[in-house]
């Protein structure tokens, strides 16, 4: 039930999709202490203006039923920004990221819910 839905505007090649996904789900499990079974991970391209330009940037937005702490919320941080400086070329300065911890009873699956 953790999930990371990553937007961006830099190239996304199928390539590199490939290779982004895996990181991001492991990077999600890791930190927020969930199995990697549970997470789920979204990567697309899409238009972004950031602080007026049209430069390459991103926008994370990561869910979760509980795990999200202020800690937790740095190391994803620190983690994300790092890998979208180092596989895609885009500045940490150029990335928001959103934290959201969801009621059990909030997050559906298999035809219930967590709570």
């Amino acid at each position: 039930m953790p999930l990371i839905k990553l937007e961006t505007s830099a190239e996304l090649t199928e390539e590199k999709k490939a290779e982004l996904l895996p990181i991001l789900s492991r990077t999600i499990s890791e930190e927020i202490g969930k199995p990697e079974t549970y997470v789920m991970v979204t990567l697309s391209q899409c238009g972004i203006m950031m602080s007026g330009t049209e430069q390459p940037a991103a926008f994370a937005d990561v869910r979760s039923i509980g795990g999200l702490t202020h800690d937790v919320n740095k190391a994803i941080s620190d983690r994300i920004c790092t890998l979208l400086k180092d596989k895609l070329g885009i500045p940490p300065d150029r990335v928001y990221l959103n934290f959201t911890d969801i009621a059990r009873s909030h997050w559906g699956w298999n035809r219930s819910t967590f709570g």
